[in-house]
């Protein structure tokens, strides 16, 4: 696939702090319940940590008490693209940034939980960049 921002990962590298390039470039994730938005309430937008994509609406946050940021909608369609993901032993769907193509979290549906989509973006904090609404 080919991205808006497509940069050799040299730059990624010089660019991103190692653990942020571990998660946004390796596809890792980022310890449970430590991450920096995962329980913040601030009302805002959240961007790609690696381009600046807008990604969430604080809105479409909520609490699933899964350890990680959880959003029930992209802010665009367009915003993330989704992706089979067969790593670990499991069947799963990835959420990159569909403008740089760094890897945000997975998405899984069907948990139940009360929210309009019945969907739960599970995102890595430092996959991503809270703009407040307050600044």
């Amino acid at each position: 696939m080919t991205y808006e921002i497509d940069k050799p990962d040299e730059q990624w590298r010089a660019e991103l702090t190692p653990a942020e390039y571990h998660v946004l470039r390796q596809g890792g994730t980022e310890p449970a319940f430590v991450g920096e938005y995962t329980d913040t309430k601030a009302a805002g937008v959240y961007s790609c940590r690696a381009c600046g994509a807008e990604l969430f609406r604080s809105t479409t946050k909520f609490e699933s008490h899964c350890g990680w940021p959880s959003f029930y909608d992209p802010k665009d369609t367009d915003a993330v693209e989704l992706l089979e993901d067969r790593g670990h032993g499991m069947v799963r769907t990835e959420v990159r940034c569909a403008r740089c193509g760094s890897h945000l979290g997975h998405v899984f549906e069907g948990e139940g939980y009360p929210t309009p989509t019945d969907q739960r973006y599970c995102i890595n904090s430092i996959s991503l960049r809270l703009l407040s609404d307050e600044s």
